[in-house]
């Protein structure tokens, strides 16, 4: 088992959203995040004075997946986020030592 998880640009969430439902993905977790990287931020202007936004919005995604089905879901992350620009993101992949579906009581595999 797997989690994969991605920091992209808000606006590519919904074309990362349908690029993992074409792969089988079933459920995705998102949550709006905020950091840095090589962009260092960028510098904006409100009312005449000009200050440093240091934090980009992002969002994250996290995606539990079988350890198979992991090249291809962050193919489909990676060809769905990027634009070609510095701050397009990144992927990460964890191992997963247990998943539990609370409902059911369902474990790994058929908990996904």
């Amino acid at each position: 088992m797997k989690l994969i998880t991605a920091v992209v640009r808000p606006h590519k969430v919904d074309e990362v959203k349908e690029a993992l439902r074409k792969v089988g993905v079933k459920g995705i977790t998102v949550t709006e995040v905020k950091g840095f990287g090589r962009q260092g931020g960028h510098a904006e202007t409100y009312r005449g004075a000009e200050y440093k936004v240091e934090f980009m919005p992002k969002a994250k995604l996290e995606v539990l997946a079988d350890a198979a089905d992991t090249e291809a879901i962050t193919a489909a992350i990676r060809s769905a986020a990027v634009t070609g620009q510095i701050g397009d993101g990144k992927i990460w992949v964890t191992d997963v030592d247990a998943v539990i579906r609370i409902r059911t009581g369902e474990q790994d595999r058929e908990a996904l």
